[in-house]
């Protein structure tokens, strides 16, 4: 995933377009010299990475001048480079209303709504930035990943690919391009090895490679290189947390989402794999607040409601966990036969301890009734194995 680090690359060119603020007039000539200054402290102190400073510079600016819409750009270009995605998109999306030929604000909004998953919208924005800029490689880059992000894999491989044509030698465009065509392509991998052999983004491939081959404790050592190369990249320590995970080092894999979450607060996919870990980690209030801020977002996962209902049943909210366990019982979204049949168990040992015998009862049956079918379909695959096993072979 495209963060921190990119956004802070395509900011850094846009600040350097803001050495002189555009001229203002007023009928107060202070007050125009005011603003003047408030907004050069503002852009020097993002060109210098003060990014506090600039913020309390450009919202002066605001409060002096509501209707100077350069303002709200620089704030909100702050903004998104500090992770505050949300504020980010309000202020660009104000910026227009006020001047809609601001350059970059399109990009930017569009950057903006991608961190807050809404795909569709960055797109829209991105769409209008690429109108704009047609040969800007960075605009194409964000609109591939807000068109994958969407679903429209085809929309990306050409946007992503027109990128790349632009700049051939950047690995991250040539990551995105090889996610889109959803496999990890020799020759694609092979142009991103000759941009830079040296590239964190190297170890990262490897990485995925080797956890797909379930070679997890190289896959794991990939990562970490990665990660030296890389630190503060979103997305990394949250594959590293997956692969902790998967090789049962739970401290490890907790340790892993925490950092994620705190290089993006609204990443709100690294909160639920948290939460589970801390579940299995007996830290379970901890885990209930951050299966509900997922579940929230997403309250048709029904996934989400399960472990949500663990963790409140650990904590002894049973009215709680039955309602979450309800929602995946009742619930229309996708969800794992594990998840509906536990769902049932828990229910019954719920109802149980809320002296609840008749609803304890059906729920049990239910429960029973699922397991069954299960263990039926397993001694079926079984059985079919024995016999392709012990079938004579065609020579």
């Amino acid at each position: 995933m495209e963060f921190r680090g990119s956004v802070a690359r395509i900011v850094a060119p846009t600040v350097l377009l803001l050495a002189l603020p555009p001229a203002v007039h007023s009928k107060n000539s202070q007050q125009d010299e005011q603003l003047q200054a408030n907004f050069q402290q503002g852009t020097e102190a993002m060109r210098s990475g003060h990014l506090d400073e600039a913020a309390n510079a450009f919202s002066k600016c605001i409060a002096e001048q509501p209707n100077f819409a350069e303002s709200y750009f620089d704030l909100g270009l702050v903004r998104l480079q500090q992770g505050q995605s949300g504020e980010a998109a309000a202020l660009f999306e104000k910026s227009l209303k006020l001047k809609q030929g601001i350059h970059g604000a399109y990009l930017f909004l569009g950057i903006a709504r991608y961190r807050l998953d809404n795909y569709g919208e960055a797109a829209t924005a991105l769409s209008k930035a690429v109108h704009e800029e047609p040969t800007n490689p960075d605009a194409l880059m964000w609109l591939g990943l807000a068109e994958l992000g969407a679903g429209d894999a085809g929309s990306a491989v050409l946007h992503l690919e027109n990128a790349s044509k632009l700049k051939p030698n950047s690995v991250d465009i040539l990551y995105h391009l090889g996610r889109a065509y959803m496999q990890m392509s020799k020759e694609t991998y092979e142009r991103m090895y000759q941009a830079d052999p040296k590239s964190w983004r190297i170890h990262q491939v490897l990485s995925e490679s080797f956890e797909e081959a379930d070679r997890l404790d190289d896959a794991a050592k990939e990562c970490q290189e990665a990660l030296k190369l890389k630190p503060d990249e979103p997305g990394l320590h949250q594959e590293l947390g997956d692969i902790y995970w998967k090789q049962n080092y739970l401290e490890k894999a907790e340790a892993e989402f925490e950092t994620e979450i705190k290089l993006n607060p609204e990443n709100v996919t690294a909160m639920y794999k948290l939460g589970v870990v801390d579940i299995e980690r007996s830290k379970s209030d901890v885990a209930s607040a951050l299966l509900a801020k997922f579940v929230e977002k997403h309250p048709e996962s029904r996934d989400a409601h399960y472990q949500l209902g663990r963790a409140e049943a650990q904590l002894g909210s049973n009215d709680a966990a039955i309602r979450d366990f309800l929602a995946v019982v009742n619930g229309k979204g996708e969800a794992g036969p594990d998840t509906v049949r536990q769902s049932y168990y828990q229910l019954s040992q719920l109802y149980r301890r809320e002296q609840r015998p008749e609803e304890a009862r059906l729920a049990l049956n239910s429960f029973l009734r699922l397991k069954q079918e299960a263990d039926e379909r397993q001694d079926q695959k079984l059985e079919d194995k024995i016999k392709r096993s012990t079938e004579p072979q065609v020579q």
